[in-house]
């Protein structure tokens, strides 16, 4: 379920205004778009322009990466089958003028999808499935000096962070689906533990500590939630820099920004499952 509580408590700069607000605006968001554009079409130059030379994203797949480990692990995911899309679904942004901060938000579902090999000697034909999960980018971004001088300031994105909403099983022939054990399922938050199921079937290491607009009961939000926001805040309102790493059980947070393990360490057990047939 969702909350009716606003989570953001301020308001910037997000829709009209002085044109030049609007064309940083419009600036930012060719950034966030950018993203399903290029990364889904594997334009790898066109995505590294994007980010600043420091950046970091995460994702349920890679956890946090810099940016050029994370296209390294995109490249090595590709070759071994990866399948993922993203789909676009509005994106608006709110920008700080005096301190030269934007954040992009950008309303995206993620589709990948996944094939649970069949037995060519029983006559049992592969089941193919997607993983549809709604979700919201968020793209800090800020103004820097031009890598050309002549061109003056630039717009880049400094980190990519996640709100996951709500995800679903969908079967590619309308007729047969896995259906995931609740033992698997509960391992990973609401906003997107069928992604996270199909992804760890897949051997990756999912990030169980991402933020989902999913709180634990009706009308209640979730703390991770919140706290995104509370580093959106930071962020626009010019702190130096932000720690976007999640908060978890006894203090402890997820790895930080800059150091730490970027990879983890796969130690889950393979996702049960069973294949089902819809009527």
């Amino acid at each position: 379920m969702t909350s009716p509580s606003d989570p953001q408590l301020g308001m910037y700069s997000h829709i009209n205004g002085h044109p030049a607000d609007v064309l940083d605006r419009l600036t930012v968001s060719e950034l966030c778009k950018g993203w399903p554009v290029y990364r889904d079409a594997s334009e790898w130059k066109n995505f590294r322009s994007l980010f600043c030379h420091d950046a970091f994203v995460w994702t349920t797949w890679s956890k946090r990466q810099t940016i050029d480990g994370f296209i390294q692990v995109s490249k090595e995911g590709k070759s071994r089958g990866d399948f993922i899309m993203h789909r676009e679904c509005g994106t608006l942004v709110d920008l700080n003028p005096q301190t030269r901060r934007a954040v992009g938000k950008m309303k995206a579902t993620i589709t990948q999808r996944f094939t649970i090999p069949g037995d060519v000697e029983r006559g049992v034909e592969p089941i193919v499935f997607d993983v549809d999960c709604d979700c919201r980018f968020h793209f800090f971004c800020l103004q820097q000096p031009a890598a050309y001088a002549e061109d003056g300031v630039e717009w880049k994105v400094r980190y990519v962070k996640l709100i996951y909403d709500k995800d679903k099983v969908v079967p590619v022939d309308g007729k047969a689906a896995p259906t995931f054990s609740e033992d698997v399922l509960k391992r990973y938050p609401k906003g997107y533990r069928y992604l996270g199921a199909a992804q760890r079937m897949l051997g990756h290491d999912v990030d169980k500590f991402l933020p989902t607009i999913q709180g634990p009961e009706k009308g209640a939000s979730h703390s991770l939630w919140l706290d995104m926001y509370e580093k959106m805040r930071q962020w626009l309102d010019g702190k130096e820099d932000i720690d976007l790493s999640s908060p978890v059980h006894g203090g402890k947070t997820t790895n930080g920004n800059g150091r730490g393990d970027l990879r983890g360490n796969v130690n889950d057990d393979n996702s049960s499952l069973k294949v089902t047939a819809l009527h």
